[in-house]
């Protein structure tokens, strides 16, 4: 991978970085995103790497969808137009990093690190540092990450966590000598937490009382940095009249829209037990000419009415296996639509709802659509980090031998592997498989493998030719939809 482009820094945007994880990254980030979208309502985000939950606050904050910037599950070619498409009706840019500033996917390189998009996208840098336990040290770990990659802009940093006048006074004194702009001060009084669990923190559709915790972080925002500073960091050049927020991909010449006759109809499921899905995924969906319909397994009793395809994403169904294995009238409906060919993908939540069985944390027991031949059982074990997959067998939307990037993030386990299963599983930087997994049966792709479309279109592009064939067949109807 090319790690540099040429030319001088951008005033087109600008990168939240931390100088390590768990240094208030997220939260300078939702302060100043609560605080510009109390300015202007065409606030873009952007989030490295492949999660999920960050982006959800952040569009809780802006309105706007966050996308995510991955060059190992795009490319660095797809990072670059993602970032330039989505600003075309922005006012005011802001990424937010992954992890330290320069880790990446291995520790052999910073390849996908946040200094890499940094580079990519030729966006200075604003260094968030704990100052919790600091004092002159300071120096040195600024000094540090100014001078180890010169290609890498910090424009200034935030001092967060400090404890008082005195300890500021401290850490003003000792950052003099390098004349670093100090952008930003939060104290430790003025610490808001979010909550976590085991996959990292909530969602917001679990968080009742979000909006005066983003008024909180929008008052922080506007009384805790330099705003004359920052504001022309974060402006897009000449950023034109506003239009619509939900603009299309940017385009992918090497897969053009297949010719159709019938718009089909994907329903998916978006409620607080499956909320992971990416932003550019449901545009290329949409791009394709999918009608995508939201539904919720949790609470409504049937599909939707005459649909052509299920997107299952991940998300929590450990949390809300009671309800979801309550809801026996529509597993059944699931299950016996799935049999009779009505075209699904589903990745990690998705399969684990598949399954026949889901053990939850406590070890009990819940009945889920049972589709899939195994129990599903949360664990201790975290299973995490990019995988190289290649398809050992066709599903629906992929061909045998095909070779793509993905994500693992999840603490269960199947019970019983597959028999024959679709995929192979090479870690990243790895020079052998470790491990196969996935489900292809009728016309269901069923993974733990989180995949992002942005570069390999072809995938959703199958999707809706396969849901297109369904809506043209002579397919029993499902029943009409209940609340």
């Amino acid at each position: 991978m090319n790690n540099a482009i040429d030319g001088a820094i951008s005033a087109g945007g600008l990168v939240i970085a931390g100088e390590r994880s768990g240094v208030g990254k997220t939260t300078v980030t939702l302060a100043l995103l609560a605080a510009l979208a109390q300015k202007s309502p065409r606030v873009q985000s952007f989030k490295v790497g492949p999660d999920y939950i960050d982006p959800m606050f952040h569009q809780r904050a802006t309105g706007r969808p966050c996308y995510n910037l991955d060059p190992i599950l795009t490319s660095e070619t797809y990072v670059q137009q993602c970032f330039a498409h989505r600003c075309r009706d922005a006012e005011f840019a802001l990424v937010e990093g992954v992890m330290g500033l320069f880790d990446g996917a291995s520790g052999l390189s910073d390849v996908a690190s946040t200094a890499h998009i940094a580079r990519l996208l030729n966006l200075p840098v604003l260094l968030v540092v704990d100052c919790g336990r600091l004092s002159r040290s300071v120096l040195a770990i600024i000094h540090g990450y100014r001078t180890l990659d010169p290609r890498v802009h910090i424009a200034g940093v935030v001092l967060n966590r400090v404890g008082s006048d005195r300890h500021l006074d401290l850490l003003t004194d000792a950052l003099s000598s390098i004349d670093i702009p100090i952008l930003g001060v939060l104290r430790r009084q003025d610490a808001i937490s979010l909550p976590d669990r085991h996959l990292g923190l909530v969602p917001t559709a679990e968080l009742p009382h979000l909006p005066e915790i983003l008024d909180r972080l929008a008052h922080l925002g506007h009384t805790c940095f330099n705003w004359a500073a920052l504001t022309p960091l974060l402006q897009t050049p000449h950023p034109p009249a506003p239009t619509s927020p939900h603009t299309p991909p940017p385009p992918r010449p090497h897969a053009p829209t297949p010719p159709r006759t019938t718009a089909p109809k994907i329903a998916i499921a978006q409620d607080p037990a499956f909320s992971f899905y990416y932003p550019d995924n449901l545009d290329i969906l949409t791009t394709l000419g999918a009608e995508l319909v939201s539904w919720s397994p949790l609470t409504d009793k049937r599909l939707p009415a005459d649909i052509d395809g299920l997107y299952f994403g991940g998300g929590f169904p450990e949390m809300f296996a009671a309800e979801l294995a309550a809801n026996q009238g529509l597993l059944t409906q699931i299950k016996t639509a799935l049999q009779q060919g009505l075209p699904a993908y589903a990745e990690c939540g998705g399969l684990m709802y598949l399954a026949t069985t889901l053990v939850d944390l406590n070890e009990k027991s819940w009945p889920m659509v049972g589709l899939l031949p195994n129990a599903v059982r949360m664990g201790k074990r975290l299973t995490l980090g990019y995988r190289q997959a290649t398809t050992q067998q066709p599903s629906p939307f992929l061909s045998q031998g095909q070779c793509l990037w993905g994500h693992e993030f999840h603490r269960s386990q199947l019970d019983t592997p597959p028999a024959r299963p679709l995929y192979q599983l090479k870690r990243y930087g790895a020079a052998q498989p470790h491990a196969t997994e996935g489900w292809s049966l009728h016309r269901v792709h069923a993974s733990y493998l989180h995949l992002h479309w942005g570069d390999r279109p072809e995938v959703a592009q199958a999707l809706v030719a396969a849901c297109t064939r369904y809506a043209q067949s002579a397919r029993p109807k499902v029943a009409p939809f209940q609340r």
